[in-house]
């Protein structure tokens, strides 16, 4: 089974906390919102360090690096099956001049035709409510699981 790892990036204003979330880059996603973003992350090969992977995952997909105390989270199994592991952190970063590597796809699908598109095209903040209506939907348990860590901490 596929597993990928990944980080989720937040921040607190007043009293309400914002999160970092990407939306995919390419055809397939060009009209999609609701339940398409993401935290920023992708795929572990075998024997890799899962943060490690994360942390590179992040500096792809936003031309940022990010250091600090991260939270490891529970993973998450989304529905096709992936299993994905996340750990947050408090930061800030601003959004524009982020920038993402280039992949190649296949598009359309079994066309044997392949196109260059960004990894990831849109970055935002989002409240807790809307990042929750925004991401995939067994990611928003990423969120759900920090704010509880955060709430115990209190």
């Amino acid at each position: 089974m596929k597993t990928s790892s990944g980080i989720l990036l937040f921040k607190k204003e007043k009293d309400t906390l914002y999160y970092f979330l990407v939306h995919p880059g390419g055809p397939f996603w060009k009209n999609k919102d609701l339940g398409a973003w993401s935290i920023p992350k992708g795929e572990i090969a075998a024997g890799e360090n899962p943060l490690d992977r994360a942390l590179i995952e992040f500096e792809e997909e936003t031309g940022k690096t990010l250091t600090g105390k991260f939270i490891e989270l529970p993973s998450v199994k989304q529905k096709g099956g992936k299993t994905v592991y996340a750990w947050a952190l408090e930061g800030d970063i601003d959004t524009s001049g982020l920038y993402s590597n280039m992949v190649s796809i296949e598009w359309p699908p079994r066309s044997g035709k392949t196109m260059e598109i960004p990894e990831v095209d849109q970055w935002e903040w989002f409240t807790s409510e809307e990042a929750q209506q925004k991401i995939n939907t067994a990611q928003a348990a990423l969120i759900i699981e920090l704010e509880k860590i955060m709430n115990t901490e209190k």
